[in-house]
């Protein structure tokens, strides 16, 4: 079984534990949480009939399968076990924002049970609010439990996110913070809605505060050119603004599959060197002037 959905208030499916018991060696535990705007009980935005889905059963733009991206339903037990982990994400942001540690409490219980079970950590990938969620479970989690954890857009503030990374399951994990100029109008949108004053949001990095996290910006052309070279061809960024684009671009899920089930490949120390130091300016997508695009007569002349 490929896949397994869990939600914070249901007890744990008998077969999850089964299933990371009979995982073999080497066999990773991915878990994966949806963000903002999700909720199981509401059949329209359910995120197990939406992007935690095989096959999602919602269509509409920006539903892709999760669990199909990183590798998962081959049919093989080697692919190893996905667990599409929905919590009750709808109302205000203010709402959200204030379950997220409720939710977190339920995911802090599951996965030493699967860490247990399985005789491995656990990774994890997660969008926008997603993000709080698993940052505020980290404090409860005994070290060792979650390998990398890579957040794609994350809604959350440098003080409590620097909190979880000081946890002993914070200081033994690997975070990869997936940021993007196109994303600056929503992290604006946090801080101003539910930040206090001069609180900052992930998205512009930490700047180097954590040794085992890591800033990508994805819609920087330095760092595309530098993942370009490692084996990972990624559609560049065009958007202005766009919440989304860190799981639609083509590419980026190989990106992500590789960070999470083969993390030997991409050394978080190793890929910090081959990256850029540095987060481009707030704004500097949405204010940038459009190329130049000559007309063709004028290009043809210039390349005579």
């Amino acid at each position: 079984m490929p896949l397994i959905a869990v939600t914070e208030d249901d007890p744990l499916p008998e077969a999850l534990l089964a299933e990371a018991r009979a995982l073999p060696p080497g066999a990773p535990i991915i878990v994966m949480l949806h963000g903002y705007r999700f909720s199981p009980q509401d059949p329209a935005n359910d995120p197990h009939d939406h992007i935690l889905s095989l096959d999602p059963g919602i269509t509409q733009r920006g539903v892709i399968s999760w669990p199909r991206a990183l590798g998962f339903g081959t049919g093989t037990r080697a692919e190893g076990l996905a667990v599409a982990f929905g919590w009750e994400a709808m109302g205000t942001l203010s709402d959200a924002y204030a379950h997220a540690p409720e939710a977190a409490a339920a995911l802090a219980r599951m996965i030493p049970l699967l860490v247990q079970a399985a005789g491995r950590r656990v990774e994890v990938i997660c969008h926008s609010m997603g993000a709080r969620v698993a940052l505020q479970a980290l404090p409860l989690l005994p070290a060792g439990c979650v390998g990398r954890l890579v957040m794609l857009y994350g809604a959350e503030f440098t003080a409590p996110a620097l909190a979880a990374m000081a946890s002993p399951a914070g200081r033994a994990a690997e975070v990869i913070n997936v940021t993007a100029r196109a994303n600056d109008l929503f992290d604006f949108g946090l801080e101003m809605l539910l930040g206090a004053r001069g609180a900052a949001s992930i998205g512009m990095g930490l700047g180097g505060a954590a040794r085992n996290w890591l800033d990508l910006q994805i819609d920087d052309d330095e760092s595309l050119a530098a993942l370009g070279t490692l084996g990972f061809q990624i559609a560049p960024g065009e958007e202005r603004i766009c919440h989304w684009s860190a799981y639609m671009r083509e590419g980026l899920f190989d990106l992500y599959a590789a960070l999470l089930r083969d993390p030997a490949r991409l050394p978080l120390p190793w890929l910090a060197r081959q990256l850029p130091q540095r987060q481009a300016p707030r704004w500097s997508r949405l204010f940038a002037r459009p190329p130049l695009r000559l007309p063709l007569s004028a290009r043809r002349n210039l390349s005579s």
